[in-house]
Order: structure tokens, then C-alpha cells, then sequence
């Protein structure tokens, strides 16, 4: 009965609370994307500690599991948190912060008394979700979806089967996962990889020369690439602004890119549907 109270009257939170997550979004976010509209990249973050990890996720489901579904990727009455914007734009938990502490009272998102460092461990925690572990199977059924919606998303122009087809590296994709790995598969992209690791993210070096140099990349940051090249060599080069040119070729991009533009509505559809491919 822990936290009850707060849970009663959130009927409105379903249609409300996904917009108001997306208005609370730093512009900057929002601006990110270029000028051919492409989302700004999945944003990648160290790995928090696996003891902040297990703590978060202790405090989430002793007062947001209720809402938001046990892998927070909705539940009785409240949205998918794992690709809400606001969890995609925080770094450490100080987005998420407000919220918990009652910025969205109004659209029906009570306020609990959690301390900051609580707050952190469950933002460190839903941060480790969308394309890792999400722990214990959701007790959800998430087979809630419309097959028939979800192939006519699948067949759609510019859609699932521009790459993908289900007599090819879908054939069959419904007796290989359960639901929820389904429905996990489609968000990472590994759909079409039986859940293993889809191909390695490569990158093209080109020098102020005009050489140029491709590989498996291995490092990037501000100040260094690094990469292997076919025949096993590694290389690693400093970055002085633009100079080399640098290109990451990451195949899940298209996934990435769409992550932030999908309604549950097509996850569960797609779900749905690929799991009549038997």
C-alpha cells in the first residue's frame, strides 16, 4: 500500500504527461537537429557504478513502477520513460529532478520526497536502459499492439522493410523472442541479429593530404580518433578542430535516429506484428 495516495486520480496522466515531458526539454536539445531534421545522436554516457545502478533501480520501483511499468517503459497509467526526452537530455538527474520534486503536478505527475542523490541513482539507472540490460521481465503484457497496424507501419515508405524483410532476416523473428525481446530487439535495432551485437561502428580519417584512412573505430573524443584498420593495424590521430575530417559510420544509425521519433503506439504495433512471424 506504500505510496497509495499518491497514485489515485492519475487517469489523465497518459495523454498529458508525454507532452509535458517534451516541453520540458532544454531547447538546445531540440535545436540539435540538422538541417536535413536528423535527431542528434542517442546520447552515450559512462556507466554509473553498479551499486548507484541497483539503488536507483531500488527506489524506482518502490515509487515509480506503479506508473511507469517495472523496466519504466510504461505502465498502468504513465508513459515510456526510457525514450521520453527529458530522460534522453539528462545527464546526471537534474532534469528529472524538478519533475520528482513536483514541477508536473498540474498534469497529474505527483510529487514524491526523494533526495537529489535518490534521484541520481534512478536517472543513472534509466539511463542504463535503452540499449542494455532492462532486468527482470516486466510482469506487463506486451503483446497490446495491432498487428495489422504494425505491418502496414513495417511496409510503409521509408520504414522497417526499406531495410528489413520478413521472409529474409525477420523470417521466423516471432518464435525466436518472447514478446518483451521482441519489443527490446526493435528499439536497439539488433532485430534482424537474433539480439547479438549488430555490425561494429567504422570510421573514415581523411587527412589534410587527401589520404584516407578507414577502420573499425575504437576511440573518439575532442581530442583523438582512433581506429583499426582491416589488416589489424591500429592508428590514432589528434583533432585540431576540423582538421583531419572526421566521418563515423555507425549502422544502427537509422534506429538512433528514429528512437526519438517514435510513438509507443508503432512499438507496440511493430511488436504485435512481428510476433505473428512464427
Amino acid at each position: 500500500m506504500k505510496n497509495l495516495s499518491r497514485r489515485l486520480g492519475m487517469a489523465a496522466l497518459v495523454a498529458a504527461l508525454p507532452l509535458a515531458l517534451a516541453a520540458q526539454a532544454p531547447a538546445a536539445g531540440r535545436a540539435g537537429r540538422g538541417a536535413a531534421g536528423r535527431a542528434p545522436a542517442f546520447p552515450t554516457r559512462p556507466a554509473a557504478p553498479p551499486t548507484v545502478i541497483a539503488h536507483g533501480q531500488q527506489v524506482f520501483e518502490a515509487n515509480c513502477s506503479f506508473c511507469h511499468g517495472d523496466d519504466a517503459r510504461g505502465g498502468s497509467v504513465g508513459p515510456n520513460l526510457v525514450r521520453a526526452q527529458v530522460v534522453l537530455d539528462d545527464k546526471n538527474g537534474e532534469l528529472i529532478t524538478p519533475i520528482v520534486h513536483g514541477s508536473l503536478a498540474s498534469a497529474g505527475m505527483p510529487k514524491f520526497d526523494l533526495s537529489d542523490s535518490d534521484i541520481a541513482a534512478v536517472a543513472a539507472w534509466l539511463h542504463n536502459q535503452p540499449l542494455g540490460n532492462r532486468g527482470a521481465a516486466s510482469s506487463l503484457d506486451i503483446l497490446v499492439g495491432n498487428a495489422a497496424a504494425g505491418k502496414a507501419y513495417f511496409e510503409g515508405a521509408g520504414k522497417c522493410s526499406s531495410c528489413h524483410a520478413v521472409t529474409g532476416d525477420l523470417a521466423g523473428i516471432g518464435a525466436k523472442f518472447d514478446p518483451k525481446q521482441l519489443q527490446n530487439a526493435i528499439v536497439s535495432g539488433r532485430a534482424g541479429r537474433g539480439g547479438a551485437a549488430g555490425p561494429e561502428t567504422t570510421v573514415t580519417v581523411t587527412l589534410p593530404s587527401g589520404q584516407v584512412i578507414e577502420g573499425k573505430l575504437d576511440k573518439l573524443s575532442a581530442f583523438t580518433v582512433a581506429l583499426t584498420e582491416k589488416d589489424g593495424v591500429y592508428r590514432s590521430f589528434v583533432i585540431n578542430g576540423d582538421t583531419p575530417q572526421v566521418v563515423v559510420h555507425n549502422p544502427l544509425q537509422a534506429h538512433i535516429d528514429m528512437l526519438r521519433t517514435w510513438k509507443d503506439s508503432d512499438i507496440h504495433n511493430l511488436t504485435a506484428y512481428l510476433a505473428t512471424l512464427k
